[in-house]
């Protein structure tokens, strides 16, 4: 085998070469029949559109409570994540965010319970979950809610 025999596998489909001559069957309107939106470039409705009648998404109706916009949202950190800082370390938000346990703060630091907590850290956050308190104080920490 020479270097100028080698080809490409196969995966990829030839694109649909549109508005040739030659047979592609493709020619003149290319497939998109007679003027029109669709025929446009960048033509054609949005998703759900109805041709103007009221779409059936709005004519639907609403039900129940969406508390999404308003939605306390907190930054998530497992108690196994804690065990990179040492014995006696306070470990709160900024420290949090200097070690990239977290993007952002949002609302809070929430901790939960995941995994096993070896070191004896203080830890500051504005939730804790039930778990994550019996293991932080199990393995000699302290917690504060913030």
């Amino acid at each position: 085998m020479k270097l100028h025999e080698l080809s490409p596998a196969q995966a990829t489909k030839d694109c649909k070469r549109i508005g040739r001559g030659n047979g592609s069957g493709n020619g003149k309107t290319a497939g998109k029949g007679h003027k029109g939106q669709n025929a446009r470039s960048g033509g054609g409705v949005r998703i759900g559109f109805e041709g103007g009648q009221t779409s059936l998404m709005r004519r639907m109706p609403k039900r129940g409570f969406n508390n999404i916009i308003f939605a306390t949202k907190y930054a998530i950190v497992n108690v196994s994540d804690l065990n990179r800082f040492k014995d006696g370390t306070v470990v709160d938000a900024e420290l949090l965010k200097a070690a990239s346990l977290i993007n952002k703060e949002y609302d809070g630091v929430k901790i939960l319970g995941n995994g096993e907590l070896t070191s004896k850290v203080t830890v500051k956050a504005a939730k804790f979950s039930q778990s994550a308190i019996e293991k932080i104080e199990k393995a000699g920490g302290k917690t504060e809610v913030m």
